[in-house]
């Protein structure tokens, strides 16, 4: 990528899906092309969690209409569910932003999981340092519902925003502390349902129970309401919400070696060795298991 400023006020989409395709599929060159990225503006990740049916989607729709209403250029990572068959995405984000797809200054990316636990794509860290080096101001990263397992969201993200909705009021008390540590802000979507202004008056009353106080925010993203606060707050000058970076860099890092480490191992790769496997009568699974992380270590 040039390393010039003239970058930032034009960037090359094609070049940057190309580069993205690259990383993503581990191709010829993506070391090198990884540690010669250039980081030339202070670029904000933002991370949008939460549980399947928050509106996730459409409240990212929502932001990038006010974040280009502000002159400002957007990728967003949408994260998808990954079938356990084709190992295929099996969502289409860029379908449900359909009103931005062909906005100027607006680029969309879906990824699947490929089998990642934590609501992240193996190549999400590394796909998402491609779209700050390329000039974009915000970076969207809109993750797999999977709930409170999305921790790995924290390693990734300058903000990370939760979305919750009225109907989980009865599951407040529930929330684990490891989802209410990566939040930064809580929004309460679908603010007009019944037990709304309940369920958020609640959700205040826990955050204040921390040593810093975590915005609660209500939304209607179909209706586009309360949408310009939110930017309000993701907008504000600051490198970092929380003051976390150390922690941030050290989850990213963990995150890489992880993912070099198990480099030759993935979901494709376990079935076909468990369908060849299975025709010994004997087989089993443990064993199956401790075999290949035998031959990890080797």
């Amino acid at each position: 990528m040039a390393s010039n400023d003239e970058r930032f006020k034009h960037i090359n989409f094609k070049a940057v899906a190309r580069m993205l395709t690259i990383v993503e599929n581990d191709l010829k060159g993506t070391e090198q092309t990884l540690r010669n990225l250039e980081f030339k503006k202070n670029v904000q990740v933002i991370g949008i969690t939460g549980p399947p049916g928050a509106g996730k989607s459409t409240l990212v729709n929502d932001l990038l209409a006010e974040l280009t209403g502000k002159n400002l250029k957007v990728a967003v990572l949408a994260i998808d569910p990954t079938s356990p068959f084709n190992f295929g995405s099996l969502l289409g984000d860029r379908i449900r932003m359909a009103g931005h797809y062909n906005h100027p200054d607006v680029f969309i990316r879906s990824l699947a999981t490929r089998g990642s636990l934590g609501g992240l794509s193996a190549k999400t860290i590394e796909m998402t340092d491609v779209l700050r080096a390329a000039g974009f101001d915000y970076v969207l990263v809109e993750t797999v519902g999977v709930g409170q397992s999305e921790i790995e969201i924290a390693g990734l993200a300058d903000i990370t925003l939760v979305v919750l909705v009225p109907e989980g009021g009865d599951e407040i008390q529930n929330i684990k502390s490891g989802l209410m540590e990566i939040a930064d802000a809580f929004i309460v979507n679908k603010a007009d349902r019944e037990g709304a202004d309940l369920f958020a008056n609640n959700l205040k009353k826990m955050v204040q129970q921390k040593d810093t106080i975590i915005p609660v925010f209500k939304t209607i993203a179909s209706q586009n309401n309360g949408i310009k606060e939110i930017v309000d707050y993701i907008t504000l000058p600051s490198e970092s919400k929380n003051g976390r970076r150390e922690l941030l860099l050290a989850e990213k890092a963990y995150q890489l070696i992880q993912q070099k480490r198990m480099a030759g191992i993935n979901k494709n790769t376990l079935l076909k060795r468990i369908k060849t496997r299975l025709s010994d009568p004997d087989f089993n699974l443990y064993d199956f298991v401790a075999q290949t992380l035998t031959e990890l270590n080797d």
